[in-house]
């Protein structure tokens, strides 16, 4: 059976089975529960991680402008 606990209880969702819409209504559920100034900490929090794994995967660098002569 698919069960949601509530986002205060760690904020964990348990399903026995994949289930896009509960998973999607679990998403939505928990980030209305956030101030403002939670989701842009955690949006910023999101964004490091993204950035410092592209640039532990060597998927950062910028591309190069070369000149021709």
């Amino acid at each position: 059976m698919n069960k949601i606990r509530d986002p205060e209880e760690k904020g964990i969702l348990v399903l026995k089975d994949s289930d896009e819409k509960r998973e999607i209504e679990f998403e939505l559920k928990f980030l209305a529960s956030l101030s403002i100034n939670q989701r842009f900490l955690l949006m910023q929090t999101k964004s490091q991680e993204l950035k410092s794994n592209l640039v532990k995967n060597g998927h950062r660098k910028t591309s190069q402008i070369i000149k021709r002569k």
